[in-house]
C-alpha cells in the first residue's frame, strides 16, 4: 500500500512539474500567435487560446496516464515525459 501511495505521489509531482513547463510553452505559443493584436482583440485570443491548450493538456494527460497502465518507476516517468512531448 504504502509503494502504491509513493508512486502516486512521485506520478503528481512529476505532473504538477510538466503541467508548470507545459504552461509556459503554451504562454508562449498564445503569446507568439497575438502579434499584431492589440487591446480587447488581444485579450479576447489569449483567453481563447490558453483556454484551448489547456484542454488539450489535460486530455494528452489523460490519454498518457491510460497508456501508462502497467510501467511503474522510471519506466513510467520516461514514458510520460515522451508521452506528453508530443
Amino acid at each position: 500500500m504504502r509503494k502504491i501511495l509513493t508512486l502516486a505521489i512521485l506520478a503528481l509531482t512529476f505532473a504538477a512539474a510538466h503541467a508548470q513547463t507545459a504552461q509556459q510553452n503554451l504562454m508562449g505559443t498564445c503569446n507568439t500567435e497575438a502579434t499584431g493584436k492589440k487591446g480587447d482583440e488581444r485579450k479576447a485570443f489569449m483567453k481563447t487560446c490558453l483556454s484551448d491548450g489547456k484542454k488539450r493538456q489535460q486530455e494528452r494527460m489523460k490519454s498518457c496516464n491510460a497508456d501508462a497502465t502497467g510501467k511503474k518507476g522510471d519506466e513510467r516517468k520516461k514514458f510520460m515525459s515522451e508521452c506528453l512531448k508530443k
